[in-house]
């Protein structure tokens, strides 16, 4: 048999995650600095340096130094951390739905093609573990630390994606002669005779693939655009808080880490 072009695959693959990417909500807020978090620090990141730093949600330093407080000062000022120290966990949180959705559907789509737990399934099933490991480690090094590099959240499904559907193309090339392999064997076992006949039955069965992920992902893809739209809610408030607390400690008014575009 004349093996095909992996491009329907590639296809198939990138049009049900675009899919789910479109579903993706938008946020017009964004992180002019990166964050990191652990239990007992807060620290605002500028090219790798901290410019600030709350530690245990209520201590103040600037460049290295400390900000006494009165305090009015000292409540805002740990507010606005515990606000910080919510919304960071939570768009790690839909990042990883997101990646996992994204990975659940392209999984289902190649072992639909393979068959289900075949040799060639479980091959790509490993590569996508590892591969959903290291996005983890994008976003946290454990349960209580976390870290996000400056954002336009505008682009929300990008946070999503990153470079999500370059890495899947990756792994469906390593694996193409596998993949095609066993279609291949699917199709060598077939009871039709007619070779155009197996082509276009295979067709089928990819399209149909193709349309019962879309399915099963449409209603989780939806809950996780609502996520979404609340999480840019939550910021738009802290950014309102953000503004209340540079005009009461004048010395973070330069450091504006959340931007809307009301400001």
């Amino acid at each position: 048999m004349k093996k095909r072009s992996p491009a329907i695959f590639y296809g198939l693959i990138i049009a049900i995650f675009s899919s789910f990417n479109a579903n993706a909500a938008h946020c017009d807020v964004n992180f002019n600095y990166g964050v990191i978090i652990d239990p007992s620090h807060l620290r605002i990141i500028d090219h790798g340096q901290t410019i600030v730093q709350i530690n245990n949600d209520q201590q103040l330093f600037i460049k290295g130094k400390e900000v006494s407080l009165n305090q009015k000062q000292q409540q805002i000022l740990t507010l606005y951390a515990q606000g910080i120290r919510t919304q960071v966990p939570e768009i790690v949180a839909i990042a990883i739905e997101g990646i996992d959705l994204g990975l659940k559907a392209v999984n289902k789509i190649i072992g639909g093609l393979t068959g289900e737990n075949s040799a060639a399934h479980q091959k790509i099933q490993e590569k996508f573990a590892d591969l959903q490991s290291r996005l983890r480690l994008r976003f946290n090094q454990s349960a209580q630390n976390f870290y996000i590099a400056p954002q336009d959240f505008d682009d929300f499904d990008e946070i999503i994606a990153g470079d999500l559907e370059q890495e899947i193309q990756e792994i469906v090339s390593e694996s193409i002669g596998t993949i095609l392999n066993a279609v291949g064997d699917a199709m060598a076992t077939s009871d039709d005779d007619d070779i155009e006949q197996r082509v276009e039955t295979m067709a089928a069965r990819i399209e149909s693939i193709g349309d019962n992920i879309e399915i099963k992902i449409d209603k989780p893809a939806d809950k996780l655009g609502i996520k979404t739209i609340q999480f840019c809610q939550n910021l738009i408030l802290l950014n309102d808080k953000e503004t209340s607390m540079q005009q009461l400690i004048p010395q973070l008014a330069q450091y504006d880490l959340i931007r809307t575009s009301l400001r």
